[in-house]
């Protein structure tokens, strides 16, 4: 008899952006926001939030697949501070950089 194994269904990639202490925003991708985001506030995450704290999650995106939030990871990290603020406020756009 041949076992099939029942694949499980695709899971999203979150794209999130955390307001830090000083106001500094940290970038990142991952698959249970909710997860990472305590992996940060107990100093279990990155080094940078480890120095600066994350105070509250400011901007979410979910993409189908780790690579689209790859690419879209990268082009945020490039953006200035005042971009990703304005696209925090809802006024732009993730653009991706082929």
């Amino acid at each position: 008899m041949e076992h099939i194994k029942a694949e499980a269904p695709p899971r999203e990639w979150c794209l999130y952006i955390l307001e830090c202490a000083g106001g500094r925003l940290y970038t990142g991708i991952t698959l249970d926001l909710e997860a990472r985001y305590k992996a940060h506030a107990t100093g279990k995450g990155a080094r940078f939030t480890r120095s600066y704290p994350p105070e509250r999650v400011v901007f979410t995106r979910r993409f189908p697949n780790r690579s689209e939030a790859l690419k879209a990871e990268y082009a945020i990290k490039k953006m200035s501070a005042a971009a990703k603020r304005e696209m925090i406020d809802g006024t732009g756009q993730v653009e991706r950089t082929d």
